[in-house]
């Protein structure tokens, strides 16, 4: 299953440095009703993600403050593709396993 969509970035209160996407509510809904509550690791939840011409394996996690999950986007992605902190991205988002 896959998914595309558009988010703002953000960076995490009092970080500075942790850069990450918000899935669209839709998007979570359908990623929690396709995988299993027990698995380990916070509720991570392995991806496959494509922003621009950068594609990287990575994982979801859910963020209970905004009701969805967040992808986190490494420096090496912002700096590929050029965009950084308040910019749109384009971003596909398959589940893995």
């Amino acid at each position: 299953m896959a998914w595309e969509f558009e988010a703002p970035v953000w960076v995490a209160e009092g970080t500075g440095t942790w850069h990450f996407v918000s899935l669209p509510p839709a998007s979570a809904e359908e990623i929690r009703d396709r995988v299993d509550d027990a698995r380990p690791g916070f509720g991570a939840v392995a991806v496959e993600v494509s922003v621009g011409r950068t594609t990287w394996r990575t994982s979801v996690f859910p963020d209970g403050r905004r009701g969805t999950y967040v992808l986190p986007v490494k420096q090496g992605v912002r700096r590929a593709e050029g965009f950084g902190e308040g910019d749109v991205v384009r971003v596909r988002l398959e589940l893995l396993g």
